[in-house]
């Protein structure tokens, strides 16, 4: 298990864990909240989310108000996603049998998903959505996502993101590939499915962001491992080219966000006064914390979660080099989300926590700028 898990992340400390007895999906889970990206547990030996509790199956019973995740419970699938190491400890320390998946829109993902299953084509409009294919164009030979992806790449001049030696690539038990990629700052990228009615890129291509999950590299399913390509464990910028596509086809919703409002006083003092107001890691969190206080002015569909776990983690980095005080940073990450969601404390100071202990594994050097994959 320990070379399994060296060749998932040679960077990160799932070798050791492995060697110290530590389940792979529980190191798998880790690795992930390592990287600021909030995870919830798949049934063991499947794809799928664990199934809810009973309570929670009864009719009529939606996510909204859900008391589980707040007991501690894994109900309704990405939207119980979580980067609280203690409840990954309970959730996969306990049940060793499940897998890890991972909750793109907070994390900040945007997941290509290609596959390769034996169907017949659908109508030449259908194959790459919003692009007109002649009838005259010979299409014998085009089966499956990584042909229709690959045209798709190849009329925008660009390479196909199956063959994106850049990024985090991870194989599929039927033979698809996960394409890892992150998200713009400020782009919320909603998920799609194929080529159906609505938002959709190409046949056999799926987009997994908001609204979605995706199978973290290293699980397990009866049909086969999620095993990364290539060297690279990290997810690079989405490519320009793949931005405009997603957005021609209806994966960007109209914007609703207004423009960051400024920091509140005190928080914005506390980070300045720590860097000294020079640095470009604490300018990059005073702006973080803009992004934060700015969700006051939309109730809901502003990201509030994700962006305010950006901030922590990035502040966890600087508390981590000696960059600022953890006091400081507790103070301005508070005094930000309060702002944004008043008398919500017990919602926030949870994704806090936890940003911030994410945060404190990986210091934020001296001049630099935090590693947000």
């Amino acid at each position: 298990m320990a070379d399994e898990l060296r060749v998932l992340c040679s960077d990160s400390p799932q070798s050791a864990a492995a060697r110290r007895g530590v389940p792979r999906s529980l190191a798998t889970a880790r690795w992930c909240v390592g990287r600021g990206w909030p995870v919830h547990p798949l049934a063991p030996g499947r794809k799928t989310p664990a199934g809810n509790c009973a309570p929670c199956r009864e009719p009529g019973h939606t996510h909204r108000g859900c008391r589980c995740p707040a007991a501690g419970r894994w109900c309704h699938g990405f939207r119980a996603a979580t980067l609280d190491l203690a409840r990954v400890e309970q959730w996969w320390g306990g049940n060793p049998g499940f897998g890890v998946g991972v909750a793109c829109g907070p994390a900040g993902l945007v997941v290509v998903d290609i596959d390769a299953h034996p169907h017949q084509l659908p109508g030449q409009d259908r194959l790459l959505p919003g692009i007109r294919i002649s009838d005259a164009v010979d299409l014998t030979g085009l089966a499956n996502g990584f042909h229709t992806l690959g045209v798709l790449a190849a009329l925008r001049g660009a390479g196909s993101p199956a063959d994106d030696g850049t990024t985090l690539r991870v194989r599929t038990p039927s033979g698809g590939l996960h394409v890892w990629y992150r998200a713009h700052r400020g782009h919320r990228w909603q998920s799609s499915t194929g080529s159906g009615a609505g938002r959709a890129l190409a046949w056999q291509v799926d987009i997994r962001a908001h609204g979605g999950y995706i199978v973290a590299p290293g699980t397990v399913t009866r049909a086969g491992a999620y095993e990364p390509v290539g060297e690279v464990r990290e997810p690079a910028l989405l490519p320009d080219w793949l931005s405009r596509e997603l957005e021609r086809t209806g994966h960007l919703p109209p914007a609703h966000v207004p423009a960051p409002r400024p920091v509140p006083p005190r928080a914005r003092q506390a980070v300045l006064a720590a860097g000294g107001g020079r640095g470009a890691a604490t300018r990059a969190l005073a702006a973080l914390l803009a992004e934060v206080a700015a969700c006051a002015a939309v109730p809901q569909g502003a990201g509030f979660t994700e962006k305010l776990n950006r901030a922590a983690y990035t502040a966890g980095g600087l508390v981590a080099a000696g960059r600022i005080g953890e006091r400081e940073a507790q103070q301005a990450l508070t005094e930000s989300a309060e702002r944004a969601r008043p008398g919500q404390q017990r919602r926030y100071a949870a994704v806090i926590r936890s940003g911030l202990s994410a945060g404190r594994t990986r210091p934020l050097a001296l001049g630099g700028t935090h590693d947000l994959r």
